[in-house]
């Protein structure tokens, strides 16, 4: 395809004119400050722009993606006409060994739920004490298996809705916004203890952090827990630590709101959380405190630094049991999500929960 070899944003035509006919989006899913994502049970993919460093404004990127972000979300809202100046985005993925490249999926800018300010959002990240904003974007994976190359051939000559080879998945999202996403339910998952870690280096610092700030009073680490859970799960409401001595097996106790803000409801939550170094694993007796002490129609959290050992992975999935298993890989996914990305900025955040009385 004519589209360049050289970074994420990869495409045929010009951002800076709006005339560009087919995009391709390249991911390493390898950048832990960026973490590109693609949820099979969805199929939404969340793609992070190229402003990806200090000193330029959000759409003054050597490649142009971000205003091509800009653009193709904005028209997407707009009359099919406009639509039809989208380009057709194709997602490609590294793949191991070697210079293997994956073919992922065909997108359309946005997803069935979202809001518009929702589906494309400029965040900001710092880096060594400089602010600078990049976009978030989420695209949805049509349900399209192949791609022909004569779809490609009449994308180049500027007939994508046009041509006889067009897939119907995309016709219709440019006919009506309609989304037919891919979707893979999701099975039975037990991760491994690799997949529950930090593979890289700045992410086992960063839990080595989190691990050190409650040395000697890992009690502490209680309310940081639940911080942790709302950076996941930010529709969560009213949370309290419990006491120490009368916890009653639950470090803490809390309601998820769900439902239109004018009547909400709430579903009643047992939080457990154990800062754990990486050689200790929560065991069975660890998650069955809390399995124990869940009332009817209630679901549980454990949040731990460390990671959850095979056989009680196993027994929870298996059992069905609703508990929300949030290990050390999870929490350095959520810490940079917010925007805490580096040991500065997740010290700073730590701050907050240092108790320590000054002389």
């Amino acid at each position: 395809m004519p589209v360049g070899n050289q970074g994420g944003f990869r495409y045929s035509g010009s951002p800076k004119k709006g005339t560009v006919r087919l995009a391709v989006l390249y991911t390493t899913g390898a950048e832990p400050d960026w973490p590109d994502v693609l949820d099979p049970q969805t199929g939404v993919f969340t793609y992070y722009g190229d402003n990806r460093s200090p000193g330029h404004e959000l759409h003054d990127t050597r490649r142009w993606g971000n205003l091509l972000l800009r653009d193709s979300f904005d028209w997407s809202h707009q009359s099919t006409e406009m639509r039809r100046r989208i380009p057709p985005f194709l997602l490609f993925e590294k793949a191991a060994p070697g210079r293997r490249i994956m073919f992922r999926g065909l997108l359309a800018p946005g997803a069935p739920g979202l809001s518009s300010d929702d589906e494309l959002q400029a965040i900001w990240r710092s880096t060594g004490g400089r602010r600078f904003q990049n976009y978030r974007a989420h695209f949805t994976v049509l349900d399209v298996s192949h791609i022909k190359r004569a779809w490609i051939s009449d994308i180049l000559d500027g007939r994508a809705a046009e041509s006889p080879h067009c897939p119907p998945a995309w016709s219709e999202w440019v006919a009506g916004r309609k989304y037919s996403p891919m979707l893979a339910p999701a099975t039975t998952v037990v991760r491994s203890r690799a997949e529950q870690l930090p593979s890289d280096a700045t992410g086992r610092a960063i839990l080595t952090e989190i691990r050190e700030a409650f040395r000697g009073r890992e009690h502490d680490f209680e309310p940081c827990a639940v911080e942790l859970w709302r950076l996941i799960a930010p529709a969560t409401g009213r949370c309290d630590v419990t006491q120490p001595s009368r916890d009653g097996g639950r470090d803490a106790v809390g309601e998820y709101v769900v439902g239109p803000a004018s009547d909400p409801i709430t579903i009643d939550f047992a939080l457990e959380a154990k800062c754990y170094a990486e050689t200790n694993s929560v065991g069975v007796r660890d998650v069955a405190r809390l399995i124990s002490r869940l009332r009817h129609r209630h679901f549980g959290v454990f949040v731990t630094t460390s990671h959850f050992n095979q056989q009680v992975y196993s027994e929870v999935r298996t059992d069905g049991h609703p508990i929300a298993l949030i290990s050390g890989r999870d929490i350095v996914d959520a810490l940079r999500s917010a925007g805490y990305s580096g040991l500065p900025a997740v010290q700073s955040w730590l701050a907050q929960f240092n108790t320590a009385t000054p002389a």
